[in-house]
């Protein structure tokens, strides 16, 4: 790979090194580098929980959503020890929603998409790649690196 290559690192806790490791000793110097952490969206599951357990309408309680909040600081958090592993300046996004949705609408326009298999480490076979990870390897428009954590 040469020239402007765009290449999209997919940050998980869990297996970001590896990923960071592999765009740092792959991705040419002059390469755009967006370093991208999803974050679930959690407040969903504590709304249909307070649901769940105050009925339908229940009011929120006041002030910011303390679980959003701690997901954003902590993506924050995770992406600026990505950027200091990889050691060059890169491009930080951090998303929130359905990981699949979120990455291949990074994905467009870049060449290359820098993941990790998710799954137990001894694990072979098509359970051995997250659904999420799986998605995506099935959908991306650009190249893969797929990189064992």
């Amino acid at each position: 790979m040469s020239g402007a290559v765009r290449a999209v690192v997919w940050i998980v806790e869990g297996t970001w090194e590896a990923t960071v490791d592999a765009a740092r000793a792959l991705l040419p110097a002059d390469a755009d580098v967006v370093l991208l952490h999803v974050a679930g969206d959690a407040e969903a599951v504590v709304r249909g929980a307070r649901r769940g357990l105050l009925g339908r309408h229940p009011h929120p309680p006041p002030g910011p959503d303390p679980v959003s909040t701690a997901t954003e600081e902590e993506a924050r958090e995770l992406l600026a020890e990505a950027r200091g592993r990889l050691g060059r300046e890169a491009t930080v996004v951090a998303r929130r929603g359905r990981a699949e949705d979120e990455v291949l609408a990074e994905l467009e326009g870049a060449d290359l998409l820098v993941a990790a298999r998710g799954g137990e480490p001894d694990h072979r076979g098509p359970k051995s790649i997250g659904h999420a990870t799986r998605f995506v390897l099935d959908h991306a428009d650009c190249a893969v690196l797929l990189v064992r954590a």
